[in-house]
């Protein structure tokens, strides 16, 4: 089971959900899963009593979920606790019901395969490159996604021997870098392509690909040339290696008057694959 076709559970009932841009994270009420999952004839009750429990077991997730303003019945804006997708698949596991089966199976099969992962990495790559041939990208494409993901790992491979922390400073650097070659931030990038949680570089075409391939791989180079000693240096070194890129893309836009970095995602490119294949072939003889 995917977590896609787990999520579609969901579909049975209304289960209100918010999009953060910010976090770039769905929150969903939890109460209206509960709803979902549960016979009780007051959901509300059972959340705050489930929730109890969970917090005198020193659970975590229940700590961190915290309340937005979500409409509801009555019509008027009121607060409820909301989780997001991750908090939510841990909640459900404390939830005795035939309906939160398919979700720990899911959850069950996703922690087997990260353990096989682990031990042998060449598993990961492999299943990365199927899903991406179920989706429909062409094998030329895949090649240069799975390369960008070897290269962005070498670049963070390098941020932690500098002492760099995943997280806020790993992401302030990406947007330097994706800034200075392509003139947008990552969330700028997102919002031109008409993205939510997607993917970025999955909604890349191959030249975007390659120019951030190029952005992240000289930074990397000269990362361990110059030996930055703290997080202002390794800024100043990520639009060093933006730049390389930018470079290389204004030449290119000069060269074919096209602007290299566009509003197409993948959705809209692998749709329009039929269409193509589907266009009559001209006559070469007329």
């Amino acid at each position: 089971m995917t977590k896609e076709t787990a999520i579609k559970l969901f579909e049975e009932k209304q289960v209100r959900s918010i999009w953060d841009d910010t976090q770039e994270k769905w929150y969903i009420s939890i109460v209206d899963v509960i709803a979902l999952l549960t016979k009780s004839s007051d959901a509300n009750a059972y959340w705050r009593k489930l929730k109890q429990r969970l917090k005198e077991e020193g659970n975590e997730t229940v700590t961190n979920c915290h309340g937005l303003k979500m409409l509801a019945a009555d019509g008027k804006m009121r607060m409820t606790d909301v989780a997001d997708v991750e908090q939510l698949f841990r909640l459900i596991q404390s939830i005795p019901s035939p309906k939160s089966e398919p979700f720990k199976l899911w959850l069950a099969q996703v922690g087997s395969e990260r353990l096989d992962e682990m031990q042998d990495p060449e598993l990961s790559i492999d299943r990365g490159l199927e899903q991406y041939l179920k989706l429909g990208y062409s094998e030329n494409w895949i090649n240069q996604r799975l390369k960008s993901i070897e290269i962005r790992k070498e670049l963070t491979d390098e941020w932690k021997k500098r002492g760099l922390k995943e997280g806020v400073q790993f992401a302030t650097l990406t947007d330097i870098i994706s800034k200075a070659w392509s003139d947008k931030t990552t969330k700028e990038y997102k919002v031109l392509k008409g993205l939510k949680k997607e993917n970025l570089r999955d909604n890349m075409t191959n030249t975007e690909l390659i120019l951030n391939m190029l952005a992240e791989a000289s930074t990397k180079e000269i990362s361990a040339a110059t030996n930055p000693k703290d997080f202002d240096e390794n800024k100043k070194v990520a639009k060093q290696g933006g730049n390389v890129a930018k470079v290389a893309r204004l030449e290119l836009e000069g060269k074919t008057g096209k602007k290299v970095v566009t509003s197409l995602n993948a959705k809209d490119a692998l749709k329009a694959l039929p269409e193509e294949k589907d266009k009559p072939k001209k006559n070469k003889g007329k």
